[in-house]
């Protein structure tokens, strides 16, 4: 299996690493996109990887990457052939079409055209086209392809052509159980993840802590501050999983609003603490949420504002949507999540079996 140390694919490899474990399924691991940090290494050592290899190799995603996929490249046909896995389990795309021996799956968590034209309406410039075919590769190489949300599902097959049959979607899960016990929810708005992302609509969140209402109410974590002198915006700047997880439970609303989710860990993560969650009105988070969640435009900071100002007034339906985003959260769990790859998986080796050598 492969890993990106960035974003949030690390937190689901993790959680996917310690349910195959737990079904006797032995991982032997690859991370790419930056070193690892120290908390990093005991999550995944704590979730029990069978074999890792740490680099620092860049991801398809990353500027100019093209020397460091194919160092990859090669580093995982070479893994291959001295531990000669049952299933290859890549968390990104460009390798999908490599001199593999064994059934091939690539699990499509996001990807830069979905993402680009989420954010600014169009296809990439040019400058992308490369990417477009290295993706485009992968996915057509791939036995089987995997995404987080059926919305992604058709993202992909949208922007990189038709998909393998077996494509499927299997929804994330989350280990982590919540605030034990559950605290009381003070009158405050908690936004997280990569404020720089354009996806992840923060500076949404910035301007609309500028109203009455919201003053000193807002609390943001995660990379990157908000523009300096912002009014009624509190900075915490990166927090630790368990950090986060205290400001959170503490929290009446989590707010995402975003332009482009496919699936969103952070949201899962703050429903389990009974947040009231306000999300981007985009079809991957319909999905996902349903109905335990309130629901604007990512381009209507007016909506925005008037909705979280309109909880926080009224703590009783915060409460209550919290209750209900909580009961939704039940919905993703690992062992949900790793019995969907584990399926695919036995599927995948079945029908190796069967195709003469």
């Amino acid at each position: 299996m492969t890993a990106d140390t960035v974003g949030g694919v690390f937190t689901h490899t993790v959680d996917l690493v310690r349910g195959l474990r737990d079904r006797d399924a032995g991982v032997s691991l690859v991370t790419f996109g930056r070193r690892m940090t120290a908390e990093q290494r005991t999550r995944l050592s704590d979730a029990g990887v069978a074999d890792l290899r740490e680099t620092a190799l860049a991801l398809e995603w990353m500027e100019d990457p093209w020397s460091d996929l194919q160092a990859a490249q090669d580093l995982l046909l070479e893994i291959e052939r001295d531990q000669r896995p049952d299933v290859i389990h890549l968390n990104a795309f460009a390798h999908g079409d490599a001199d593999w021996q064994a059934p091939v799956l690539v699990a499509g968590h996001s990807c830069v055209f979905s993402w680009w034209a989420a954010v600014h309406g169009e296809a990439p410039p040019p400058q992308w086209d490369r990417y477009r075919t290295a993706v485009r590769a992968g996915i057509a190489a791939a036995d089987a392809v995997v995404a987080p949300s059926a919305s992604m599902l058709v993202s992909l097959q949208e922007w990189y052509g038709p998909l393998p049959p077996l494509a499927v979607a299997i929804a994330n899960g989350s280990s982590y159980e919540g605030a034990c016990p559950a605290m009381p929810k003070q009158p405050v708005v908690v936004g997280a993840g990569r404020l720089w992302d354009e996806a992840k609509n923060v500076r949404a969140l910035v301007r609309a802590a500028r109203r009455p209402g919201l003053q000193g109410r807002v609390l943001l974590a995660g990379e990157g501050a908000p523009e300096a002198g912002s009014p009624g915006v509190e900075s915490l700047g990166a927090l630790a999983p368990m950090q986060l997880a205290q400001v959170r439970s503490a929290a009446a609303v989590y707010a995402a609003p975003a332009r482009y989710e496919p699936f969103g860990l952070g949201i899962l993560e703050a429903a389990r603490d009974r947040c009231a969650l306000v999300l981007g009105d985009i079809p991957s988070l319909r999905e996902i949420w349903g109905d335990a969640a309130v629901y604007v435009d990512p381009g209507d900071d007016e909506q925005l504002g008037h909705t979280l100002e309109s909880l926080l007034a009224n703590p009783g339906r915060a409460a209550r949507l919290g209750e209900q985003a909580h009961r939704r959260a039940a919905v993703f769990t690992v062992p949900l999540m790793t019995n969907g790859y584990a399926r695919l998986y036995d599927r995948l080796i079945a029908v190796a079996q069967r195709v003469p050598a």
